[in-house]
């Protein structure tokens, strides 16, 4: 089944390295508009602006920093002319253990809330606004299996940050389904990015791949389709909905 996104306009946060970007080349493969939001490296985000169609556009922004993102969010609504779909994708993993002061950690605890969970809510804020006004939409936020089964014990803060992606998106479901606006969530378990690297360089390939159930781990191509489908429409009716993506490492 071929998907068309033909018309829509996305914006995908992260979308230039990562489960982004690969969320963006198919998004744009399949006819959308991709508003690529990038935070500091322009010569990445250039290099995927090539692979896109012509009506895609990049968009810089600090998400730790909430003015950067509200203004995001206008710009792209600006510049883009309207807004369809909106893929809360970015998101930081910082290794922060316990033993670290107080002060330090609640540093890297608030540096992650701010990124994973503030700038999602109030992503998700806007759209919902925009949405409303414009006769729906679709919200579609990149959580983890972390929300569910739990991390390591340095990486409790993005372990909490994305159980409340998952509670947020499931409010916006119940709450404004009535107004043609969905929201979905997408758990993916381990997947070789850059920022999953951090994490192998610091316990070992082996400790991701003894963990899932095939033989290779997760790429970020492999929920590509599954947030295109969201994104099209078709699958509407599962709205609230979370779907796991992690090689059955988590299985509930």
């Amino acid at each position: 089944m071929e998907v068309s996104l033909k018309g829509k306009i996305v914006l995908v946060t992260g979308g230039s390295r990562g489960i982004g970007r690969a969320l963006s080349k198919q998004l744009s493969d399949s006819g959308a508009a991709v508003a690529v939001h990038y935070n500091a490296n322009e010569a990445q985000a250039q290099s995927i602006l090539k692979e896109l169609n012509s009506d895609c556009r990049l968009f810089q922004a600090d998400l730790s920093v909430a003015k950067e993102t509200s203004h995001l969010f206008n710009q792209v609504v600006e510049e883009m002319k309207g807004l369809d779909v909106l893929v809360n994708n970015a998101g930081v993993a910082i290794s922060s253990d316990v033993v670290k002061t107080d002060e330090a950690w609640l540093s890297d605890w608030q540096f992650t809330m701010n990124v994973n969970l503030q700038a999602t809510g109030l992503l998700c804020k806007k759209a919902i606004t925009h949405f409303l006004k414009n006769g729906g939409g679709r919200v579609i936020n990149i959580s983890s299996r972390a929300a569910f089964r739990g991390d390591t014990s340095d990486y409790l803060a993005y372990a909490a940050s994305k159980g409340g992606v998952v509670a947020l998106t499931r409010s916006i479901a119940r709450a404004y389904g009535k107004n043609e606006i969905k929201a979905f969530t997408i758990a993916p378990g381990f997947v070789r990015t850059d920022m999953a690297q951090d994490f192998m360089d610091q316990y070992g390939e082996g400790f991701a791949l003894n963990d899932i159930a095939l033989n290779q781990l997760t790429e970020p191509k492999d929920l590509a389709p599954l947030v295109t489908l969201m994104a099209s429409g078709l699958m509407d009716h599962a709205t609230g909905c979370t779907i796991d993506v992690n090689a059955a490492s988590y299985v509930h």
